[in-house]
């Protein structure tokens, strides 16, 4: 049998070594400049299970690898703490009374109040200053001494019992002397085996991401402006969702808001767009394919490590290089200009609302897109009109599910040389023929999940072709998608289940039309047959109805086909099956030429 090399070691280490370690940077903490997300009672419960000794979990640490500097000697790396930040970020601002960052990036203290009477911890409040039997804030106690601190508290209770006083502050003393375990991981491993070992060594199977990975490295970084970088891509993700986060920023990180990285994302402050919101992982991925024309992030994890992939060493310009690249492809990605235009060709496709692209990960690759060609110098229209058939093109053949970063590697690798058209043109001839409109689309629309991304693309070409909701006169699908309105059913529900349809037959988004709440209501629980007879009554008789504003026969099967609905419904009633089977036909055709005129 081969034996294989040993990944990793065990090893105890006293809480005050590690606190030591971490203050001289010989162990990184990325999520240092990140939020503090514990609360204040876990701190509490983290000192009371030291205190009782209790295990309180390992760390994991991954050793950086060591890196070949240019005149041939070796940097050593240093140990990047992937499991247990939050535990040493406690620990450092409960004993050491470090500050920490809030979720509002505000810097705050966490203090901690220890009762020697009764060996309680508690969050320190009102209560507990106002109460000598509890020593307020451990820095102050733990930055004296014991014996200082045991002379300080005996003063102000005098009568308490000196023996118990005296054990319980050894006992309190002595966290700073308690071990805690640390699994070190080897440098010579790859992500995908860090990744492997801390799911088996985790017990609640938490999942390592690879862009977490990756920004760990960038934040541990002090050499070519890392730190700076990874707090640049936070800030933009935030500032994405929250646009009020710049007055956080400003508040709270003046040094950063002097710095051009804030200067290129500030627009963001008055940005209420919500259709793209892209988190540090979607910066990343798209910065990293912009310079690198590469998808799978665990290469870069490798990059920014310099890792030469050839020789197998690691070498400080690759690393520079990594670092410099990828700031320059953050700095196009925060592109007011390019940002905003790439929100309006989401729009000019139909994709309206945040609801109608499920796949953010189609979403990034687009963004990509709308980036390379901009740097080769297509033409702006020209650029939006390959954007938008190929987030469609994407969208429709799953594209971005599943395995997507090696369908996106080979996408970009195929870029890189040729132009993002003919690279297109091949998918299309390939995976988008009279095959799939004809046959693998209708079989799609069999479905009754409304988030289908086929049904969302039929409500996309609806949008982007401004067709009215179903009845209506002139108010349009696009309007009924932007005020959040919803679907209904063409057969109405009560109806399908009073003929002992169940759920999954009368809820097929063949059966599903966006229309008018009013216009739903009055035609309740009628037939198809019924209510449009109705409606051709009411045009007859020309006067005002419940069933819309429609005003002629013609108008109806207008509306009808914008709708996709079988006119033969005018006719009378069709057969449910035979319904939903026709209606899918119409809905795929409607797809097409939406997609061939994008």
């Amino acid at each position: 049998m081969t034996s294989t090399l040993q990944q990793y070691s065990v090893n105890q280490y006293t809480i005050n070594h590690l606190l030591n370690w971490v203050s001289s940077g010989e162990i990184a903490i990325p999520e240092i400049q990140r939020p503090f997300v514990w609360k204040n009672s876990k701190v509490r419960d983290l000192l009371d299970s030291l205190y009782q000794g209790f295990p309180v979990g390992y760390l994991i640490s991954w050793q950086n690898p060591n890196v070949r500097l240019k005149d041939g000697s070796l940097s050593i790396g240093k140990k990047i703490l992937i499991d247990g930040q939050q535990r040493v970020t406690a620990l450092r601002a409960a004993l050491l009374g470090q500050r920490v960052l809030d979720k509002n990036f505000k810097e705050k203290r966490i203090r901690i109040a220890f009762n020697p009477l009764t060996q309680e911890f508690k969050v320190a409040n009102a209560s507990t200053r106002r109460d000598p039997t509890f020593i307020s804030d451990l820095p102050n106690a733990f930055s004296g001494g014991s014996f200082s601190a045991y002379s300080a508290y005996m003063q102000v209770n005098p009568e308490a019992d000196r023996q118990q006083v005296e054990q319980s502050l050894q006992a309190l003393f002595g966290i700073a002397n308690k071990q805690i375990g640390m699994i070190e991981l080897a440098a010579e491993l790859d992500i995908e085996k860090v990744t492997e070992i801390f799911i088996r060594i985790n017990s609640q199977g938490v999942t390592l991401n690879q862009a977490d990975f990756a920004m760990s490295k960038i934040a541990s970084d002090d050499q070519f402006g890392g730190q700076v970088l990874r707090k640049a891509i936070d800030y933009f993700s935030n500032l994405a969702v929250n646009p009020e986060f710049a007055k956080v920023i400003e508040d709270n990180d003046p040094k950063f808001a002097g710095t051009d990285y804030y200067g290129l994302m500030r627009w963001l402050r008055n940005e209420k767009e919500d259709l793209y919101d892209p988190s540090y992982t979607d910066v990343l991925r798209v910065a990293y394919g912009l310079e690198f024309h590469r998808a799978v992030l665990r290469t870069l994890v490798s990059r920014l490590s310099g890792r030469n992939p050839e020789t197998r060493r690691y070498e400080i310009e690759i690393a520079e290089d990594t670092f410099t690249r990828l700031d320059q492809g953050v700095r196009k990605f925060f592109s007011e200009t390019q940002f905003k235009r790439f929100v309006m060709t989401l729009k000019s496709a139909g994709f309206v609302t945040t609801g109608l692209i499920r796949s953010q990960n189609a979403l990034n690759f687009a963004y990509y897109l709308h980036l390379v060609q901009h740097h080769r110098g297509v033409p702006p229209a020209e650029n939006q009109r390959v954007v938008r058939r190929w987030l469609a093109m994407s969208i429709l053949t799953g594209r971005a599910i599943g395995s997507f970063e090696s369908e996106f590697d080979r996408d970009m690798r195929a870029i890189r040389d040729r132009t993002v058209a003919e690279v297109l043109s091949e998918i299309e001839a390939a995976e988008l023929g009279e095959g799939f409109w004809q046959v693998a689309m209708p079989r799609n629309l069999e479905t009754s999940s409304s988030v289908s991304p086929y049904f969302l693309c039929f409500l996309a070409a609806q949008a982007c072709t401004a067709d009215r909701g179903f009845l209506s006169e002139r108010l349009t699908v696009r309007a009924l998608l932007e005020q959040r309105g919803d679907s209904h059913h063409l057969y109405p529900k009560q109806y399908l289940k009073d003929q002992g349809y169940q759920q999954a037959a009368y809820n097929q988004v063949a059966n599903l039309v966006y229309m008018e709440q009013s216009i739903n209501i009055a035609i309740g629980k009628q037939a198809p047959d019924d209510y449009l007879g109705k409606v051709q009554n009411q045009i007859e008789q020309g006067v005002p109805g419940r069933y819309g504003g429609l005003t002629s026969r013609d108008d109806i099967q207008a509306n009808l086909k914008e709708n996709a609905v079988p006119v033969e419904l005018l006719e009378g009633e069709l057969p449910y099956e035979e319904f939903l089977a026709q209606r899918r036909q119409l809905m795929a055709v409607k797809v097409r030429d939406w997609y061939r005129n994008l």
